[in-house]
């Protein structure tokens, strides 16, 4: 489970499932276990405002200097 954290505030984006190897370019919905994130129609938001990323019917594709994230990957597939 990797924790995805705002860049900008430190605070809780997403708990997400990663499976494999690789960076996190787009996270799928049906693997973030806790969404802590703001909506604002297609547009993913920290509570601080951060854009983080854009949601695309199936995914969240994540804008890479705007997070980070702790935790570990799964590298089963």
């Amino acid at each position: 489970m990797l924790t995805i954290k705002c860049a900008k505030c430190k605070s809780k984006v997403f708990r997400y499932q990663k499976l494999g190897k690789g960076r996190v370019l787009r996270c799928y919905k049906g693997r973030i276990k806790n969404d802590y994130s703001v909506r604002d129609g297609s547009k993913v938001l920290c509570k601080c405002g951060n854009l983080i990323g854009i949601d695309e019917q199936k995914w969240v594709k994540m804008r890479r200097a705007s997070f980070f994230h702790t935790g570990t990957k799964s590298n089963r597939l």
